[in-house]
């Protein structure tokens, strides 16, 4: 696959998480999320920065801390390592394409 929008459907019902440069000190991946969040109550506490970008869909990301973001095609955040936070919602129509990278990024 060399194609960050191509989508093999259909798509399977847990979320996709494909590495596309493996991890040498920075991962960078593609998320494939069709209508997924995290479970209630889940924050994910990660070890390292990741800036995201939103490639396609619609989605809403919250912290713990009661912030709320809803992001577009083409928006992007960098979420430093150990803040809290979780994925609200994502569209279904269309999948949401996430390209992710995590490292030490600041």
């Amino acid at each position: 696959m060399t194609n960050l929008f191509s989508v093999s459907e259909p798509l399977p019902a847990s979320e996709v998480f494909e590495t596309l440069i493996p991890d040498k000190g920075i991962l960078i991946e593609r998320i494939i999320s069709k209508g997924h969040s995290s479970p209630p109550d889940f924050w994910f506490d990660q070890g390292r920065d990741e800036w995201v970008c939103l490639l396609q869909g619609l989605a809403v990301i919250e912290w713990a801390d009661g912030r709320r973001r809803e992001l577009v095609a083409g928006d992007w955040l960098l979420i430093p390592a150990h803040e809290q936070h979780r994925v609200a919602s994502t569209s279904a129509e269309p999948p949401c394409i996430w390209l992710a990278v995590h490292g030490n990024l600041k």
